[in-house]
């Protein structure tokens, strides 16, 4: 299957957008759908085939969304479902695709299903979250913990019962062994897919099913006192990613199936074990996730070996007809050009687009944008709040130009922008041939134009540089080299065998020529894309 066969989620690029912070339209400081239909001729200039946006439904915001309270509607602060519908209208004249996050794990504790559920024990609905005695000393069940600090489990005085919270207490679980609960959530997928959206990245996906007998998680050999993050004392073994998960999402595939060849993105644990993140595809079957996400491009040591070994694994661990993926950042993990320092930032973009597989940016990392230093008493995060571990310094708002802040709002932002937005921003950048933004959108139109780097085939090289990384890809005739030096040294590549080759794109945007791969020459911090000569 070449290139222009491939289902729209195997060709093309995706761009996640945080919705509070993209573009505001009203001046109260917050993004909005509205900001972001303004934005689609950026993002069409930019040449991304696909928008996804992070949770925009109604919410007491304890989460910044990923706190439901309505799942088929839109938060006021946001728009309306009126503005959803101009959004995918425009974004597809753009032939642009719009992806909603699910947040089926949990819901707010202000959605009427919850409310319901701990008004009685008789309550219909009493069985649609996870409710548990408390043990003789009146104890929470067990001793799982909350990601966001503290026990998981809230006692209700009402009713004498815990509730289940892998989260913040304001976030109860919904209990996916009630078959009530799988049609509804059936139905909620049903809604968005029928309105419009493309697809759907689903959060925390391998957390929905929990064992049933509610055993305590085993203590953690690698857990250091007062060194590591306190909730990670125990292996969420049981708590989550029980077995039976397969079967639940078996359930959706079937559901997203209804609706044609609509991916579901999930989120699985955050893991560099290729076979774990591979496990998610059901090898022989494909009715599994179309895309379980690969976050280990955001957790590995940026070395090139170190990588390199990953990649082979995960690339050959898929199986046939499954795609893989990768992302640098997200609105949980820095920012890459913090993470691993502006100029590798450059590589690491080269790296993303090139792959095989399905790469997802981050909004604003096409600018260099950095994590921005926030002080404890300012956090909104209540990850932050509670633990000290703040998400807020990669949430902050897209610097469009050298306006007050940044063009993003006319208000009062709610988180502060960096401090060099004036000087990296889209409008400066767009003038600059040499910019980030610059290299992001050559790089995706080189990408767009050669079926080799959308599908071909990936094949990693040997070199006597440990800093550096070279892969080919092929596909029908042509064959690419991509050489990225991941060290601040010059080096010097023997890839002998594969002739003479042009540069098509540098990460320094300052070379086009004819290269002999025997003695190829990289400056520090420089990847290169090279068009093999036809042989």
């Amino acid at each position: 299957m070449n290139s222009t066969q491939l289902p729209w989620w195997k060709s093309g690029i995706i761009y996640q957008i945080y919705p509070r912070s993209f573009m505001d339209s009203n001046g109260d400081g917050i993004g909005d759908l509205q900001g972001i239909i303004s934005k689609l001729d950026y993002l069409a200039w930019l040449g991304i085939d696909a928008i996804w946006i992070s949770p925009i439904y109604p919410s007491p915001m304890a989460d910044f969304g990923y706190d439901v309270s309505d799942y088929t509607d839109i938060n006021p602060i946001f728009g309306s479902l009126a503005d959803f519908d101009v959004l995918i209208a425009e974004a597809t004249v753009r032939q642009i695709k719009v992806i909603l996050d699910l947040v089926p794990n949990h819901t707010s504790d202000q959605h009427p299903w919850f409310i319901e559920s701990r008004s009685s024990r008789d309550n219909p609905k009493r069985d649609w979250y996870i409710w548990a005695d408390p043990k003789p000393d009146g104890s929470p069940p067990n001793n799982w913990l909350a990601y966001f600090g503290g026990p998981a489990w809230t006692l209700d005085e009402q009713t004498g019962q815990y509730y289940l919270h892998n989260f913040l207490p304001e976030q109860p679980d919904l209990n996916y062994r009630n078959p009530l609960v799988v049609e509804a959530m059936k139905g909620v997928i049903r809604f968005w897919l029928g309105r419009g959206a493309s697809g759907l990245r689903v959060d925390v996906i391998d957390r929905m099913m929990k064992h049933p007998a509610l055993m305590d998680n085993p203590p953690n050999p690698d857990y250091t006192d007062g060194v590591s993050n306190p909730q990670s004392r125990f292996l969420r073994v049981n708590s989550e990613k029980h077995v039976d998960v397969h079967n639940l999402i078996r359930e959706f595939r079937r559901t997203f199936n209804e609706f044609g060849d609509r991916p579901i993105i999930g989120e699985v644990d955050y893991s560099i074990d290729p076979q774990f993140i591979a496990s998610y595809y059901y090898e022989g079957k494909l009715d599994g996730m179309q895309l379980p996400f690969n976050f280990a491009l955001t957790m590995l040591p940026w070395d090139a070996q170190i990588l390199r070994e990953f990649i082979d694994k995960y690339d050959q661990a898929i199986p046939p007809g499954g795609q893989p993926n990768y992302v640098l950042a997200n609105h949980d993990r820095s920012r890459i050009a913090s993470s691993v320092g502006t100029e590798q930032a450059r590589v690491a973009a080269m790296l993303l687009l090139t792959l095989r597989g399905t790469p997802t940016l981050y909004y604003g990392d096409e600018l260099g944008m950095t994590d921005v230093d926030i002080d404890p008493a300012d956090y909104r995060d209540p990850q932050g709040i509670n633990l000290g571990i703040s998400r807020d310094p990669e949430r902050t708002p897209m610097q469009w130009d050298t306006s007050a802040n940044g063009g993003f709002t006319t208000g009062y932002p709610w988180l502060p922008l960096a401090a060099d937005f004036a000087q990296n921003n889209v409008a400066v950048e767009q003038e600059q041939p040499d910019s980030m933004l610059s290299l992001y959108r050559r790089l995706i139109a080189v990408r767009r134009a050669n079926p080799a780097l959308v599908a071909g085939n990936y094949h990693s090289l040997d070199t006597d540089a440990e800093d550096c990384f070279v892969y080919l890809r092929q596909a029908g005739g042509q064959n690419f080299c991509i050489a990225l030096n991941m060290g601040s040294r010059m080096r010097s590549l023997a890839l002998r065998g594969l002739g003479q080759g042009k540069i098509v794109v540098s990460t320094h945007m300052d070379r086009g020529d004819i290269v002999d791969l025997s003695a190829l020459h990289l400056r520090e911090n420089e990847g290169v894309v090279i068009q093999l000569a036809s042989t």
